[in-house]
């Protein structure tokens, strides 16, 4: 692909403006409307601090039980429980008991207050296993949300309603419906700093697309120089998708060296897909695997040369990063990397053996091996190294047996994959898919009873994931985005129209590296 000439301009983020002054605010909603709005305009982390220290107040407030919500709406109730969940901390979802009838539904007078019903939408999508009050207010808000938006068409509030129900805070990439809130219209009007806050935002996302445009043209030189997109004619040529995929794992500015090492991990998974898909011959794939389970160059002399290549350039990228990472963070990763590749190739090899086989799995046995083969613990054993925070013993054998936190988001990814219809990018080979293997299991399934089956094992991998993203987890809070955030993106990579085109992912690589805002 032909990449556009990037500018050359000095990064220099924009000054502070604002007093660290926040824990001053007298009113305890306005802070945290203020949270919200930072989080919205992609500015939290300038104000990192003072939003942890808010948070823990309020979090020790929750813990007394005198306190109590009774007295407070239910917009407020809402946002600072999804504030604090969205923060690592265990909130206990039976504070909206106080908003429920004896029968345990949500009050139906409720339904007039849209702002309130929007709040606790958006705090169901905090939702653990087994908690049924939020699976309740999920439902509950989604339908009078619907409702509203019906018996309000030309209303400008409902088009904000609509736009909350497609997209969702904590499960939508976020980062992509930034520019949305660079006007005043979908962003609470409480706080007197929203039009600087707003300010500062557009000043920040002209000096980050800078520097993404920086780094995806270093790694672009970096893919140029391996040579692959010649040696490989047959694997796909994506340099641009492959950085907006490490872009979105790490989306904090201060990851730019860490967003350009993580795409080329990410560029192998696709072009080793491509090689197990339509190119060589099951014999050739056991080769090929062997030498990345022994990591060793010498058995992969009688492969084809492509193949050969291939190996090597995994080889010598595989052990630069680890030689990086030693440097910089003090832990030699290479064992956990050599791993995370033997666990792809042999997820993969094992895809091949039942095409060629014709084999049938049981759509459980698909997805244990299909949630590897997606290649997520590759580009997260990558991403939680590169970050460099909490390596220890501990971590890191949580990291080679695959945690929930990693599983989950595999999860995620391989199903929203299958529910799409498309073809994967016109490539020759063959993938199954979920839907094909749940039908054969359950002979009376209808292709409408798949998807919904496919939806619901989505929505409870995504509780799980919640779960594992609460503050006891050992994993640095970095990490645990990093997570959320390729689980976010699924429905973009996988967004196909009926002309099995990408638009909203074309969409999103237009709005985050080439068109500025005017300030």
């Amino acid at each position: 692909m032909a990449e556009t000439k990037i500018q050359q301009r000095p990064i220099n983020p924009p000054q502070n403006p604002f007093p660290t002054t926040w824990s001053d605010l007298d009113d305890p909603l306005e802070a945290l409307s203020l949270i919200d709005t930072a989080h919205r305009l992609g500015i939290a982390y300038r104000f990192q601090a003072e939003i942890d220290l808010i948070l823990q107040r309020h979090y020790a407030a929750s813990l007394n039980l005198d306190v109590g919500y009774a007295n407070h709406e239910l917009y407020e109730v809402a946002l600072r429980f999804r504030l604090l969940r969205q923060g690592g901390y265990f909130v206990p979802s039976d504070i909206f008991e106080a908003f429920m009838d004896e029968d345990g539904h949500f009050k139906q007078e409720l339904e007039n207050d849209i702002n309130g019903v929007m709040s606790l939408f958006e705090a169901s999508q905090f939702c653990l296993p087994g908690e049924a009050i939020l699976e309740e207010a999920r439902v509950f808000s989604a339908r009078i949300m619907s409702e509203y938006v019906m018996n309000n068409v030309d209303c400008k509030k409902a088009r904000h309603v609509a736009k909350a129900l497609a997209n969702p805070y904590h499960t939508s990439f976020s980062k992509f419906l930034v520019k949305d809130h660079f006007g005043m219209g979908d962003l609470p009007d409480t706080n007197r700093l929203t039009r600087d806050f707003q300010l500062v935002a557009k000043m920040d996302f002209n000096v980050a697309q800078d520097m993404r445009r920086r780094e995806l043209y270093r790694f672009t030189q970096w893919w140029t120089d391996t040579g692959l997109g010649k040696v490989l004619g047959f694997a796909r040529d994506q340099p641009l998708k492959w950085y907006i995929c490490s872009l979105v794992c790490l989306t904090d500015p201060c990851f730019s060296e860490e967003r350009v090492e993580l795409s080329k991990p990410i560029s192998f998974i696709y072009l080793i897909d491509d090689m197990f898909d339509v190119y060589a011959s099951l014999d050739q794939l056991k080769l090929f695997t062997e030498a990345v389970r022994r990591w060793d160059l010498t058995v992969a002399e009688a492969l084809p040369d492509c193949m050969r290549i291939c190996f090597k350039s995994l080889y010598e990228m595989t052990n630069e990063i680890s030689s990086k990472i030693h440097k910089k963070h003090g832990w030699n990763p290479i064992n956990s990397l050599k791993k995370s590749w033997a666990k792809l190739c042999d997820a993969f090899l094992v895809e091949s053996e039942w095409f060629v086989s014709g084999y049938s799995p049981s759509a459980k046995e698909y997805l244990r091996n299909g949630a590897v083969s997606s290649g997520v613990h590759v580009v997260l054993v990558h991403a939680f190294f590169l970050l460099g925070q909490r390596i220890n013993h501990e971590t890191v054998k949580l990291l080679d047996n695959d945690p929930e936190i990693i599983s989950s988001t595999a999860t995620i990814l391989r199903l929203q994959d299958d529910l799409g219809s498309a073809k994967d990018e016109n490539q020759d080979g063959y993938d199954g898919s979920y839907v094909n293997y749940y039908m054969k299991d359950n002979k009376d399934a209808s292709i409408e009873s798949s998807r919904q089956h496919i939806a619901n094992l989505i929505s409870y991998a995504w509780k799980k994931l919640n779960r594992e993203c609460l503050s006891l987890s050992p994993f640095p809070l970095a990490f645990m985005e990093t997570s959320l955030n390729i689980a976010r993106f699924v429905p973009i990579l996988y967004g196909y129209d009926e002309n099995q085109n990408l638009p909203t992912l074309k969409k999103l690589v237009k709005s985050m590296l080439y068109e500025r805002v005017e300030i």
